[in-house]
């Protein structure tokens, strides 16, 4: 193409009709241009013979003029348009500028542009042979050996190969037309395609899922921090009002003395004011010479004035002794209240956890008394004959419940009213049941342990000795299993008895249950698991 003709655009050359590159181009009388299939069709269709572009009408349907440059540009636009690029098949058989192939043939082992194809849509004889999209390097196709065509799959040797192969290397094996081949492979492809699209759908519903998840940990935050910052923003103004209150009462100590101090000052102040009067009147008659003047004057000599007896009069500086002290008492109980309120609103949400559970009557120790409804156990007097099975307790007078956990959170309560031993927890799925079992994390438990009235202790190995206000009559069991929590609460205290932090879950937790030997009657009320009354 010259250089005038690259200043055209290929706009120029697209028939308004069929908005593709003119074929065939003619022009009609108002000197616009169509592909001449196109408005000959136009004009078939329609009465009038009128100009699609700029409507002029025809009275009598104009002779159509070939449009020789249009043609030439038209032809050229094309063959640049369908010249193979980069990457793309060339014909086999184009010379100069090599077309981009539409087919491969299987048989000929060759590519071809549109133009060169055709023999092979209507030739008989060319019509049988397998046409493909186009692909590079058909000599590939052919086998290495026998330099012929690759038309079977030997499977029992998982590969392509000619029809001389089968009477040689493979003779006696199992093959099967390529395309007998190819249709399975395909179906197994379909298959797993469905199969990838499947975990595809699932890794997005687990985006998905985590993304919820984020949300929801960030409207926690917020609710955390918004709940943490009105606590302690009570506190800072508790402590600055109570440290406002302690001063003034200081204060007030010290201007009550420094007042009482200054009544002392004034009094005597004003007994030295008078005693330097009488001083003064005492040495003026003491410097007399005048014997009957002395004598005379001493006797209406004024009495001396009152006088106070300041011998016992004391101004102590004030105590406060004690004054920091309830001043803090004051401030600790501001601080439980808070701690309460704190506690109350976590227990309500650890309650939206609840789950339901059940005992396990397959795990409980021979000793062990089981409601009907697995709701309940408490300890007997009498050892059953159970099968020994490996997961029951043989020893130690355990049960678990029949759920498990092993990703989310749960929370279920268990009333502990009357009793006077008992050990509540978690336990991972790998415990070992028989023989004694020394209660710590490393263990695989998670529990406490009520020892005897009004003394507990958290199983942590060591253990830790809890001092609770109150003995429980219901605890609340949390397990935050990504979270690595394991917490006991008093659920009517609304108090937080203990947790375990920093826990690494790697198997399935199952709630463990031990309402402790009978111990004579004094133990024998059961463990009850509570249904979750949500606090308000």
């Amino acid at each position: 193409m010259s250089a005038a003709s690259c200043l055209l655009t290929e706009d120029q050359f697209l028939c308004s009709i069929c908005l593709d590159v003119f074929t065939d181009p003619v022009t009609i009388p108002c000197g616009h241009n169509f592909c001449k299939t196109c408005i000959t069709q136009h004009w078939d269709v329609n009465v009038q013979c009128q100009c699609p572009n700029c409507k002029k009408v025809f009275n009598t349907r104009p002779e159509l003029q070939i449009n020789t440059f249009n043609s030439e540009m038209a032809a050229q636009l094309r063959q640049s348009q369908q010249a193979a690029k980069p990457g793309e098949v060339p014909c086999y058989v184009c010379t100069g500028t090599k077309l981009k192939a539409m087919k491969s043939c299987l048989v000929c082992l060759d590519s071809y542009c549109e133009t060169h194809l055709e023999p092979h849509l209507t030739r008989s004889g060319l019509k049988r042979h397998q046409l493909i999209d186009p692909v590079e390097n058909l000599e590939d196709r052919k086998c290495t050996e026998h330099d012929k065509l690759l038309e079977l799959f030997c499977k029992t040797d998982q590969m392509c190969v000619c029809m001389l192969c089968t009477v040689s290397d493979h003779k006696k094996h199992d093959v099967v037309p390529l395309k007998k081949e190819y249709e399975g492979k395909k179906a197994k492809l379909g298959k797993t395609e469905t199969e990838i699209q499947q975990m595809i759908q699932k890794r997005r519903l687990k985006i998905q899922q985590i993304k919820h998840s984020v949300e929801l940990g960030e409207e926690d935050a917020d609710r955390e921090i918004a709940d943490g910052v009105q606590v302690f923003t009570a506190l800072k103004e508790s402590v600055e009002r109570s440290q406002a209150e302690l001063i003034d009462t200081i204060k007030e100590k010290q201007r009550k003395t420094e007042k009482q101090a200054e009544g002392f000052i004034k009094e005597l102040e004003q007994e030295i004011c008078e005693l330097k009067k009488r001083i003064t009147e005492v040495e003026q008659l003491s410097r007399s010479e005048d014997h009957l003047h002395l004598l005379q004057s001493f006797t209406s000599l004024k009495a001396a004035p009152p006088t106070k007896d300041w011998t016992g009069v004391r101004v102590s500086p004030p105590s406060y002794e004690g004054t920091v002290v309830r001043a803090v008492n004051q401030l600790e109980e501001t601080l439980s209240k808070q701690k309460k309120k704190l506690f109350e609103a976590e227990l309500k949400r650890v309650q939206q956890s609840a789950v339901d559970v059940t005992l396990d009557p397959d795990t409980a120790n021979p000793y062990l008394i089981l409601s009907h409804d697995g709701k309940q156990v408490k300890p007997g007097n009498v050892w059953k004959n159970l099968p020994d099975n490996p997961e029951r307790f043989d020893h130690c007078v355990n049960v678990l419940a029949k759920q498990s956990f092993s990703s989310g959170s749960f929370y279920y309560e268990v009333q502990v009213k009357g009793k006077t031993k008992w050990d509540l927890g978690v336990v991972r799925e790998s415990i070992n049941r028989k023989g004694k079992i020394t209660l710590a994390p490393q263990n695989g438990y998670w529990t406490i342990w009520m020892m005897n009235e009004n003394e507990y202790k958290a199983c942590a190995g060591p253990s830790v000795r809890l001092s609770l206000k109150s003995q429980p009559e219901k605890v609340g069991v949390f397990v935050d299993y990504e979270e690595g929590l394991v917490s006991f609460y008093d659920v009517d205290a609304a108090a937080l008895i203990y947790s375990f932090t920093g826990c690494c879950f790697t198997e399935k937790l199952y709630p463990l249950f031990s309402p402790c030997l009978n111990d004579g009657g004094k133990n024998s009320a059961p463990l009850i698991i509570s249904p979750v009354n949500h606090t308000e």
